[in-house]
């Protein structure tokens, strides 16, 4: 009897025990395909971030690139800019130079007509003699002025040894008047334009103080004004500006004008941090 009892119990504690082994399997089976499930989710997940992420990417470079294309742009219309100014800038010079020798033609033309005016007198005798000294004379201004168009043509081709040398040799030939004044001015121009500034003042002081009512004398000051503003030499800058202003022939002329702003602007100069004009200039220099 006992034995019969011990014996069914073992055989019902192991239908119990393959009973538990199969749940457990079919949990574990059911634990991996939940797994499996959420493995595969990541992944599709992982993958459409991925896929997002480099779309994001190639978006972003894109933007960069059109953004240094513009930048590129920006900087060649920025170049285009600065070249068309100084075009512009330069072919002003030229025009404002080409009117200064016009006008200068002009005045000395008028001039030679009044002396050709002048000298339409009857004469016999001893004056016969006088009037050989002043053909000669017309010979010399007619050479001079030839050597002068020439080497103010050399100035315009940018030939500036080569028109220096040609107003030089005006400038010997008639020493004195108004062809001299002019030879003067131009001899400058061309020492500026090959950065000998200070032969250039010399000249310049030497023209405004040898002919203070010449037709070039309100021309050189303003030039010597501009000269000593760009050395932040202010004080001299000031002092040929204000020449200008009280000198009657400048009157009503473009450097009076231009002279009279220049100075207004100066004396109107006041410094935020408190440094003064000349040291402004000198930082703005380095």
């Amino acid at each position: 009897m006992n034995f019969k009892a011990i014996s069914l119990g073992v055989v019902l504690a192991s239908f119990m025990l393959s009973g538990c082994c199969s749940i457990t399997i079919l949990r574990t089976k059911e634990m991996k395909a939940v797994g499996d499930e959420i493995m595969v989710k990541n992944d599709s997940a992982y993958k459409a971030l991925s896929a997002e992420n480099n779309a994001l990417k190639v978006e972003l470079d894109s933007i960069k690139a059109q953004l240094d294309a513009a930048a590129v742009a920006q900087k060649r219309l920025q170049a285009e800019v600065s070249l068309l100014t100084k075009r512009m800038s330069e072919e002003s010079v030229r025009r404002d130079t080409r009117q200064e020798e016009i006008k200068y033609r002009l005045d000395m033309l008028i001039g030679k007509s009044d002396k050709i005016l002048a000298k339409k007198v009857v004469v016999s005798n001893g004056a016969a003699s006088a009037v050989m000294e002043a053909d000669a004379n017309a010979e010399k201004m007619v050479e001079a002025e030839t050597m002068f168009n020439a080497a103010h043509s050399d100035y315009h081709r940018g030939e500036y040894k080569l028109a220096y040398n040609g107003f030089k040799q005006v400038y010997e030939l008639v020493k004195k008047g108004e062809m001299a004044e002019g030879a003067l001015y131009w001899m400058s121009l061309c020492l500026i334009e090959v950065n000998q500034v200070a032969k250039a003042k010399t000249i310049l002081t030497n023209l405004v103080e040898t002919y203070p009512q010449g037709l070039k004398a309100c021309a050189s000051m303003f030039k010597l004004a501009s000269l000593f503003g760009k050395e932040c030499d202010l004080e001299r800058q000031k002092q040929y500006l204000q020449k200008i202003l009280s000198n009657n022939t400048c009157a009503s002329t473009t450097e009076q004008e231009q002279a009279a702003l220049q100075l207004q602007s100066m004396l109107e100069f006041k410094s935020t941090d408190g440094r003064s004009a000349e040291q402004v200039c000198r930082e703005q220099m380095r």
